[in-house]
């Protein structure tokens, strides 16, 4: 089992910080959603003028940066919204060639009242340009099942029309689960196939927030985590676990120096 963590979960802590933290407990790679405040990491010295130098301390660490989560959303109807996504995945592609990161992940977006169709159709036009830059730098682009695409159909939908090796899916276990009310099954039924790399965190539900939820440490809640580890065991999945702790998101959960260790030791004792 490949253990890695967002920078989601850990917004104050310095890159050696976090490299420490990966190490002492187990995990094999770092996915960077934001780094220091900045959610567009490209823009910063550790990204761009420094670059090699924080190579080197992934690879004396042995760690991996397994995936550079972007903000980029598949549906858009703005022009100039649709250049700077562009423009944010050739920044995250050059990453991806630099540090030998096979994925970027992508939201489907939010379509509010646009009928789904049409809004398949601006998604199948825009995804076209974008896939033509994950061919360009040789990287896989990673539709989460996320926002209004969470039902594992709707992903599927977006993958029917691309008909692309370079479209595969992040299995986030949590969303499907709780929001679209998907069993397990049904979700790697129809998207397993795809499935190449997965979010993980737990909740229960609470209705005294807008979410309807509450995220939780590993275990504290009611999402079926050993259900699905033994799932993707059983369907031999060889990618990356990775705790997605949205501390930026959710300021009161527990710190990093609490959520992680403890999702690594969670996971160990279901792996």
């Amino acid at each position: 089992m490949k253990l890695a963590f967002t920078t989601l979960g850990c917004p104050r802590w310095d890159l050696d910080t976090m490299i420490d933290y990966a190490v002492e407990n187990g995990f094999q790679g770092i996915d960077f959603r934001g780094f220091q405040g900045e959610m567009d990491i490209f823009r910063l010295p550790a990204f761009s003028t420094r670059r090699e130098e924080t190579k080197q301390k992934f690879d004396q660490a042995g760690l991996e940066i397994p995936c550079f989560s972007s903000s980029v959303r598949l549906y858009t109807t703005s022009e100039e919204q649709c250049r700077d996504y562009l423009e944010e995945l050739k920044e995250y592609g050059k990453l991806c060639r630099f540090f030998h990161t096979p994925y970027i992940r992508v939201f489907g977006g939010i379509i509010g009242d646009t009928p789904r169709e049409q809004a398949l159709d601006i998604v199948e036009n825009n995804l076209k340009k974008m896939l033509a830059i994950a061919e360009e730098y040789q990287v896989t682009l990673l539709l989460e099942t996320h926002d209004d695409w969470t039902s594992c159909n709707y992903v599927a939908e977006i993958l029917q029309r691309a008909r692309s090796p370079y479209l595969k899916v992040l299995w986030d276990i949590h969303h499907p689960y709780r929001i679209a009310g998907e069993a397990p099954e049904k979700t790697w039924e129809t998207l397993g196939r795809y499935i190449r790399y997965t979010h993980w965190k737990d909740s229960y539900g609470y209705m005294a927030n807008q979410k309807g939820y509450q995220l939780c440490l590993m275990g504290e809640g009611d999402v079926p985590l050993q259900h699905i580890c033994r799932l993707l065991e059983e369907k031999g999945f060889e990618g990356y676990y990775t705790l997605e702790w949205e501390k930026v998101w959710w300021p009161d959960i527990e710190e990093p120096e609490v959520a992680i260790p403890q999702y690594a030791a969670f996971m160990k004792s279901i792996g």
